[in-house]
């Protein structure tokens, strides 16, 4: 992208049709912000080059932008040329080329951006509009070309004629000017208007006026004019993108069992012959390898999945599952779980904080957190690692090829040696030395004859 070309992104508005206290910009689809999605589209822009235009809750997309772009102030909210004028100490008497577009515009896409900023640095146009053909373009401007295909104006929806209103080529809200142009015309513009507002579009007549032709570019896929005013909006423009994200997916080897109800973070890197099933969702900075399997219902945040991995139904959260290894159903990694080659992680399982060995096993209702596990381990069901103690976490260590019984209590801080064996139902306190045996329990105590005292005895239904 040249270094004459600039960028303002109109993000001033209050956007009160979104009923809601976030401003409408930083509502999210697949967890980035709308404004996010327009910055993609300028992304061979260098900061210096992008001006984003704010007013209400400014305080909100300046924290989120921070150095992604310059940030100028609107006052008051008088129309879309007084946004623009905001920016003129910055740009004005400069040569090149400002794209003005809206932050609520996701689905206008870089490849477009560039086409639009092409055409009209060749065909040497004051001002091009992004226009497109829309099936139902109720409630857009038209836009009206001559029988020579000149571009002559825009009308509105509530000032056209029957004729001018069966017209489906339509007003984008995205325009390209010459820069000088811009600003050594943009105070003609007047606001005689029932909004009492300066629109920008009132320069396709002066820019006439004055013996300058504006003209037009047509995109092909009317699905990146898309404005999100509402949340209705926004839900249309949530299933676009997901659908992009999902078609390229598709596209380069991924497997996507129901793409309708698969929903997946454009930032999310998945290898090939993968398989997703229905409902699954990946969001983040989630990388998965080659040959997985990410089973229904599935949530992966963060986190990265290498080859030959199996996720059935489970929720992992900033980890790491190394190859060959398998979780689930219903289990949970939480964050900073690194789970080893060829480890099993049964049912029901909560792993925090821990580095789980390869070829160990933890078979199902166990916690394991803030603890060490060595190779080829055996964990029981319901084994609990007792990692703190009302005021501090504490650590434990296990060895490799150690066995710990069912419904054991591991508390820490403890080191279980290599080649121990831990009785089910201990509850162990001590280090455990290497081809140890450790048990502690209470002693079992039988009282004979004891039943007809018990008080379950004296029900109907159990003094049979």
């Amino acid at each position: 992208m040249e270094n004459s070309v600039n960028a303002i992104i109109l993000a001033a508005g209050k956007g009160t049709r979104m009923k809601s206290k976030i401003h409408k910009v930083m509502h999210e689809i697949c967890h980035r912000p709308l404004i996010d999605w327009v910055l993609d589209g300028v992304a061979d822009f260098n900061s210096s080059q992008i001006f984003t235009v704010v007013g209400f809750d400014r305080e909100q997309i300046e924290h989120h932008l921070q150095n992604r772009s310059k940030i100028v102030f609107e006052e008051k909210q008088l129309g879309t040329a007084d946004a623009v004028k905001s920016v003129r100490g910055l740009l004005e008497g400069k040569d090149g080329v400002t794209l003005v577009l809206n932050g609520d515009s996701p689905l206008l896409t870089k490849d477009t951006i560039n086409q639009l900023i092409d055409f009209h640095v060749k065909a040497k146009s004051p001002l091009t509009l992004l226009t497109a053909d829309l099936d139902n373009p109720q409630g857009y401007g038209r836009i009206i070309h001559d029988k020579n295909h000149k571009f002559l104006r825009i009308v509105e929806q509530k000032d056209g004629n029957a004729e001018e209103l069966s017209i489906h080529e339509v007003n984008s809200g995205v325009y390209c000017f010459d820069n000088r142009l811009l600003f050594d015309y943009i105070d003609q513009i007047q606001n005689r208007n029932s909004q009492k507002e300066y629109y920008l579009t009132d320069l396709v007549e002066i820019f006439r006026n004055n013996g300058l032709q504006p003209m037009t570019y047509k995109t092909s896929d009317s699905d990146e004019i898309l404005g999100v005013n509402d949340l209705i909006a926004l839900n249309t423009a949530r299933k676009i993108i997901q659908t992009r994200i999902n078609t390229h997916l598709l596209k380069s080897g991924v497997q996507l069992i129901d793409p309708d109800h698969t929903y997946i973070d454009a930032s999310v890197q998945i290898g090939h012959d993968t398989i997703i099933e229905a409902n699954v969702q990946l969001m983040g900075n989630t990388k998965i390898g080659d040959n997985c399997h990410i089973g229904m219902g599935s949530e992966i945040r963060n986190s990265i999945i290498h080859d030959n991995v199996t996720v059935t139904s489970s929720l992992i959260e900033e980890s790491e599952m190394l190859s060959g290894s398998d979780i689930g159903p219903n289990s949970h990694l939480r964050p900073d779980a690194l789970i080893g080659e060829g480890v099993h992680i049964g049912n029901f399982c909560e792993i925090k904080n821990a580095n789980i060995g390869r070829n160990t096993k933890v078979g199902h209702l166990s916690y394991v957190g803030d603890a060490d596990l060595g190779e080829e381990i055996n964990v029981g069901c319901g084994v609990v690692f007792v990692n703190y103690d009302g005021v501090n976490k504490h650590r434990s260590k296990v060895g490799s090829y150690s066995f710990l019984g069912s419904g054991s209590n591991i508390v820490a801080p403890i080191d279980i040696a290599d080649h121990s064996f831990i009785a089910a139902g201990s509850t162990i306190t001590n280090d455990v030395p290497y081809h140890a045996l450790a048990f502690g329990r209470a002693k079992q105590v039988n009282k004979e004859n004891y039943w007809d005292r018990l008080p379950i005895a004296k029900s109907s239904s159990w003094s049979k």
